[in-house]
């Protein structure tokens, strides 16, 4: 069920209050438009009318989609530690709850970067696996291993027999793509499969950067 309250928001930069929407939680099917708008950056962002500034609400969030069988759990957050501590804390209330008995054909995802969210819902609606995509991601930026600190590596879409990624540069403030083939997608994949990598998670799962750079330099694996 999506949940939202009216909340009375203070602009950061110039102190004008004005009212907006704030969602703690969005199931998809509940409406297309509502989905559509997260999708697009517009759900808790807080946009002043007075001065213009923008700025991401911090507001915890859960995405679900029944028909993708896939939970997101969304906590905004700064520094590596916080970020461990929530997800820590949403494993332990999900257990605790029982909640994970009723969830076991689901993918469960946290993450604390709007921008990852985003991913992750654009990366299951076009009926691709995360994990694989992850190290794909690793594996373009590592084309140009030098440049890796300062690059980024973000999913964009499936185009027929590719998959296109977007690669920021941050110092150089260039945005490249890169195309993977749709075939090389389907090998790494059979291949975390015979490491020992599920489909399916049996817990909350942070499927990121991190989790790609274990699957490849971890010592269980067949990359």
């Amino acid at each position: 069920m999506s949940i939202n309250t009216k909340e009375q928001i203070k602009c950061p930069a110039c102190g004008a209050l004005q009212e907006m929407t704030v969602w703690q939680s969005i199931t998809a099917a509940d409406s297309a438009d509502l989905k559509e708008d997260l999708k697009r950056g517009r759900v808790n962002i807080f946009r002043c009318t007075e001065c213009g500034q923008t700025a991401l609400l911090p507001t915890p969030m859960l995405y679900t989609d029944g028909e993708r069988n896939l939970m997101i759990s969304f906590s905004p957050c700064n520094g590596r530690e916080e970020r461990m501590r929530l997800f820590e804390s949403v494993k332990a209330a999900s257990r605790e709850s029982g909640e994970l008995r009723e969830l076991e054909d689901y993918n469960l995802r946290f993450t604390s970067e709007y921008n990852e969210l985003l991913e992750k819902i654009l990366i299951f609606d076009n009926d691709m696996d995360d994990k694989t995509i992850e190290v794909l991601k690793l594996l373009v930026l590592m084309q140009e291993s030098e440049k890796m600190e300062q690059r980024v590596c973000m999913f964009g879409k499936t185009d027929g027999d590719m998959i296109e990624f977007m690669v920021q540069d941050k110092k150089e403030e260039q945005v490249y793509t890169s195309r993977v083939p749709m075939e090389t997608y389907r090998t790494v994949k059979q291949q975390l499969r015979e490491s020992g990598v599920k489909d399916k998670s049996f817990d909350w799962e942070m499927v990121d950067a991190q989790y790609a750079a274990s699957l490849l330099y971890g010592a269980n694996n067949n990359l």
